[in-house]
Order: C-alpha cells, then sequence, then structure tokens
C-alpha cells in the first residue's frame, strides 16, 4: 500500500450535537458516540493530534428558542451548556477507548472541565490528549461553527473538519429550506491567516 503517513499534523474536528444523537431527535446515543470515539481513536494513533469542538444542537437551540419568544442570549448560553453535555460524553467515551481527553470549556466550571486557554490547549495535545472544547466562544450569538474557526487559528491547526449537517455559510437550523452557495468544508490554518493578511 503507499504512504500512510497522516496529511496533518494537528486538526480540529467540528461535530454536530445532532451527529451524537444518531437517529434520535433529541438526547444522545451512546452507541453513535461510542463509534465517533473509535473513530478519532483510529486517527489519533496515527500520531495526528486531534482537538474537537462540539455543538449542542441534540439537546437545545438557542437560535430556535428565540424564534418562539425565548430572550436569545439565555437561550444561547442554555445551548452552551448542552455543548458542555456532549463534550462530556465524548470525553468519557474517548477514555474508555484508552485515548487521553479533556474537556476545556469557555464558561467557568472547575468542577467540571477546564476552562478554556489557548496555551494550555495546545500544551494539551503537545502530549497527545484529545482536546474537546465546549461552550461555544462563552458569547451569546456566536455559533459553535464559528468557535471551530476561531479556535483552529489560536491552536494552529492544519486544517478544520466540519462532521455537520450545516454547510458553514448560515446558522444552522434543523429545518432550514435555504440553499446558500457554500464554503469549503475545510480551511487551512495558513490560507485563513494568509488571507487575513
Amino acid at each position: 500500500m503507499g504512504d500512510r503517513t497522516p496529511k496533518y499534523n494537528r486538526i480540529l474536528l467540528k461535530l454536530s450535537g445532532e451527529a451524537l444523537g444518531g437517529k434520535r431527535d433529541y438526547g444522545i446515543d451512546l452507541a453513535v458516540v461510542q463509534t465517533i470515539a473509535g473513530q478519532v481513536k483510529r486517527v489519533h494513533e496515527m500520531g495526528v493530534q486531534i482537538a474537537l469542538v462540539v455543538g449542542g444542537g441534540n439537546i437545545f437551540r438557542g437560535l430556535a428558542a428565540s424564534e418562539k419568544g425565548f430572550d436569545r442570549a439565555t437561550g444561547d448560553y442554555m445551548g452552551m451548556l448542552a455543548t458542555v453535555i456532549n463534550a462530556l460524553a465524548l470525553q468519557d467515551a474517548l477514555e474508555r477507548t484508552g485515548i487521553p481527553a479533556r474537556t476545556m470549556t469557555a464558561i467557568q466550571m472547575p468542577q467540571v472541565a477546564e476552562p478554556y486557554i489557548r496555551r494550555r490547549a495546545v500544551r494539551h495535545l503537545e502530549k497527545g490528549r484529545v482536546v474537546i472544547l465546549a461552550a461555544g466562544t462563552g458569547n451569546p450569538y456566536f455559533t459553535t461553527d464559528t468557535t471551530a474557526a476561531l479556535r483552529a487559528v489560536e491552536i494552529e491547526a492544519d486544517v478544520i473538519l466540519k462532521a455537520t449537517k450545516s454547510t458553514g455559510s448560515t446558522p444552522p437550523t434543523p429545518s432550514s429550506t435555504l440553499r446558500p452557495s457554500s464554503w469549503s468544508t475545510s480551511i487551512t490554518w495558513r490560507c485563513s491567516t494568509a488571507a487575513s493578511r
């Protein structure tokens, strides 16, 4: 067979909350989470440093709640907490497969996870730990897709890989009928920094 050397050294994988729900309308399908953990393990064993950003749409969607009269900021904070629930499920599944993992959150909750500190996240990656980034940016009005792009630049990821239902060009909603032109599903860190110069 050909060269099996990984193309990328450090990746950021964006997972939707719906991916963790499997075929369920709500909640977490633990068998699906274990399958995802197994797939992450295979990539990790190739020597790739992996950061994950996970959504929370399988539990709560702040934008959808605001469309029904809910306070948008409060709804977004509830969505951030949903991402933490998903992150902890992923962390547990990864650790059960023998892969060290750390959940880092943009909202302080030291009894549950580490605070997101860029240099600490990079150090975890260098030590071979999978880093799961939860609670979005910690600010309402920003999607977890935005978080993925921000964190990828911060940790100097080589690529963003997106495993979601959204194209990345509009805020994702399960019932969206819009079909905007799609952005690329992967953006290299070098290209994103070159474009900002």
